[in-house]
């Protein structure tokens, strides 16, 4: 995939653990977990609005594009 979600580097950044992040944007663990890993097909953006109001950060900050090699 082109798109590549960063918010393991932003959730490292602010020290703050994948359950605790789950619990302030209403998703679950695994829903965040699927996020993580690429493997959504999509985002909302109320769920990114959550994201970035609680890891203090833009949407830039977590997505980000990178041309496929294939």
């Amino acid at each position: 995939m082109s798109i590549v979600i960063n918010i393991d580097v932003v959730l490292a950044m602010r020290k703050m653990k994948s359950i605790e992040l789950a619990k302030l944007i209403g998703i679950t663990e695994q829903n965040l977990s699927i996020l993580k890993t690429g493997k959504a097909k999509a985002i909302r953006i109320s769920t990114l609005d959550a994201l970035c109001k609680h890891l203090k950060c833009q949407p830039g900050d977590i997505l980000e594009y990178q041309e496929n090699n294939q």
